[in-house]
């Protein structure tokens, strides 16, 4: 695990994936990332059961989704409702550098935890705050997860959708989550570097509808400067440079190319996959003439990858010095060689000693890959942050017969 954040201790009152996939980026890069449930069954991820897929037919125990934004961290259990829970957090936050939380902005202002009543806890903690929507605005206070804030109304789905399709673009599980938590991440190391030279910890601000446009940042920008809707987009399977464009092989697999400089490459791509013909051909160079006989060009070229299985592709451009890559499974990007040289998995045994591999965070420094750890169970840590808390064993039993506490 990287050490960058050695120190730095971040209370985190989230729950679901977005901001808590944050906090699991900043536990890979070294934080003590304390997670702040209630006492009735904590955080809501934790019995999320993801469409087509049931608990019972897993091979580990674990919760995957749990896993991916919570692994590293440890686990206390609070009624912040209550008086006592109350002022433990308080304590909480007295000793932390960040509170991370999704909590929208009145529920926070109803459990006392307004930015005023923060700073007198602790006036130098980093406040970092994500949200479906963002903190002003009329839609402030509504919720929001990646389904509607980031997909639905950032524009995404409808950037990614094809003309004619029956149904819009759906994405899979925290498919703006988890690229949300990277951004809101990122703010928050700035946020304690600005601290670190000028003594100021600001408050830090995401939002899933703020992730999602700038995810289509280039669609919402040209619908301005050319007053559309959307770039045009094409039909499955067209691109305006056939050189770009995705291509079926004949047992069923993709190839993705990516030669935007085309005339750069095309000689040699020729010549490898058999058609040094297709180089001297007026039709298709230079690219102003591809471009422009790319109906003729993307038919020549689905007949040529249609000849020969993926495996053979694979061989065939190994060398090809013009960017490709496979489509690939999730399935198989878990054994990608890339992946496993640069450690962008993590494998973690769960209660039982079985092992299951989960993703690291997206950034390393140092090349040093994040220590494997699972994620907690819930109210695990109770009783040993309380001890660090400074409090008695009696009066951590007192709490527990209170209630404040689980």
């Amino acid at each position: 695990m990287s050490d960058l954040l050695r120190g730095v201790v971040v209370v985190e009152l989230a729950s679901w994936t977005y901001v808590p996939s944050a906090g699991a980026i900043l536990r890979d890069w070294g934080a003590d990332v304390i997670k702040v449930e209630d006492t009735r069954g904590g955080d809501p991820c934790r019995y999320l059961t993801v469409g087509g897929l049931q608990p019972e037919d897993s091979r580990v125990k674990a919760n995957f989704m749990m896993e991916i934004g919570n692994h590293g961290k440890r686990s206390i259990a609070i009624d912040v409702k209550t008086e006592e829970g109350f002022a433990i957090l308080g304590k909480l936050i007295a000793k932390a550098d960040v509170l991370l939380t999704n909590w929208l902005p009145g529920a926070l202002d109803r459990a006392g935890l307004t930015i005023e009543k923060i700073r007198e806890f602790n006036p130098n903690v980093v406040i970092a705050r994500g949200s479906g929507q963002g903190p002003a605005g009329p839609d402030r206070d509504r919720g929001g997860f990646d389904a509607s804030g980031y997909t639905a109304r950032g524009g995404v789905a409808y950037a990614l959708t094809p003309d004619g399709a029956e149904f819009p673009f759906a994405q899979g599980p925290a498919f703006g989550d988890l690229q949300g938590g990277s951004t809101l991440a990122g703010g928050i190391t700035a946020a304690l570097f600005h601290r670190e030279r000028t003594g100021h910890a600001p408050v830090v601000d995401g939002s899933l509808l703020a992730q999602g446009m700038w995810a289509v940042a280039p669609d919402i920008a040209a619908a301005d400067y050319f007053g559309i809707d959307r770039i045009p987009p094409y039909a499955p399977g067209d691109a305006p440079n056939p050189a770009v464009n995705r291509y079926k092989t004949r047992d069923g697999r993709w190839v993705q190319l990516v030669f935007l400089q085309a005339d750069r490459y095309w000689r040699g791509f020729c010549e490898r996959i058999g058609r040094p013909d297709l180089a001297d051909d007026e039709l298709f160079t230079p690219l102003a003439n591809l471009t422009l006989n790319k109906d003729e060009a993307t038919v020549v070229l689905r007949g040529i990858f249609a000849e020969r299985d993926l495996v053979e592709w694979q061989k065939i451009l190994g060398d090809e010095p013009g960017v490709w890559a496979t489509i690939a499974s999730p399935a198989e990007v878990l054994d990608d060689p890339q992946a496993v040289a640069n450690n962008y998995l993590m494998s973690v045994p769960d209660a039982d000693g079985a092992v299951y591999r989960t993703v690291a965070a997206p950034v390393q420094f140092d090349q040093k890959p994040a220590t494997p750890a699972r994620s907690p169970e819930h109210g695990e840590h109770t009783d040993q942050i309380l001890e660090e808390l400074g409090m008695s064993w009696d009066d951590i039993i007192a709490a527990k017969v209170s209630g404040a506490v689980l």
